[in-house]
């Protein structure tokens, strides 16, 4: 188990009181798969608060995944990084990480129980408000949040960075029930601006409240400080830009606090 130690010094006379943002590794099955995540919370926060769920990148569920838990954890909410491929396994190549996704992308049904587990895990935690719920993804992450939205999933809001805009499943008038927030760059050859256009057309047909955001000169995988070295060492189109990584985190905070009406 990993633990971050946040000192807050909480004096009750003569004692004193230790804050500690929590993070452990959690099992849990989907259709007789064993999935393997991780859930992080500030356990000198008391009574329920809203949950989040955390879809990694086509990596699979990394550190990556842990460490944007670990900061949902500290603005006071409880998050679960999730995992989508099974038995926590990651992609070591971008060979790999394609198959992966792929067989979620071309399978909804499972991607859903899947999510749907990681959805239950969360509801069922003793200080998660089960009411409020949202989630937020990463490249492959980031488009079967979208896509979990577009099926209807009971959830608060939906954050996307960098993840993929298309479908062959498109919104539904009235389906959506989550708030929705999407951020590209515009040096993203994975998500043209073409597809951008299509996906605001599909957002305004489906009255989904939403909002795109779309960063000027930014590459795919902006918010992780690891994409220049796997742009290097694959010859990917990726950058980490830290300017787009702290704008996108910042609107994310008004934008949670927004759809849990600052719960």
């Amino acid at each position: 188990m990993k633990n971050i130690l946040l000192f807050a010094t909480l004096l009750f006379g003569s004692s004193l009181v230790q804050a500690t943002v929590q993070g452990k590794e959690v099992t849990y099955t989907a259709d007789g798969t064993i999935l393997k995540g991780y859930i992080a919370y500030d356990d000198a926060i008391k009574g329920r608060r809203p949950g989040i769920l955390v879809v990694h990148e086509w990596w699979g569920h990394n550190d990556y995944a842990r460490k944007r838990a670990m900061m949902l954890a500290e603005m006071g909410y409880v998050a679960l990084a999730l995992d989508m491929y099974g038995d926590g396994k990651q992609a070591h190549h971008p060979d790999e990480a394609a198959r992966f996704s792929a067989e979620l992308a071309k399978n909804l049904p499972l991607a859903k129980v899947r999510f749907e587990s990681a959805m239950k895990l969360l509801r069922h935690q003793k200080n998660v408000d089960a009411e409020n719920i949202a989630a937020l993804g990463y490249c492959f992450g980031g488009s079967m949040a979208l896509q979990m939205a577009r099926l209807g999933e009971d959830l608060k809001g939906v954050a996307s960075f960098h993840g993929g805009l298309a479908t062959e499943m498109p919104a539904q008038p009235g389906k959506v029930k989550a708030q929705i927030i999407s951020f590209t760059g515009t040096d993203d050859p994975m998500i043209p601006a073409e597809q951008v256009v299509a996906f605001k057309q599909e957002m305004d047909r489906a009255g989904v409240n939403y909002k795109a955001v779309t960063f000027i000169g930014v590459k795919h995988s902006f918010t992780d400080p690891a994409a220049d070295e796997y742009g290097r060492k694959f010859n990917l189109p990726l950058a980490y830009d830290a300017a787009a990584d702290k704008a996108s985190w910042d609107e994310t905070k008004s934008f949670l606090a927004d759809v849990f009406g600052s719960k």
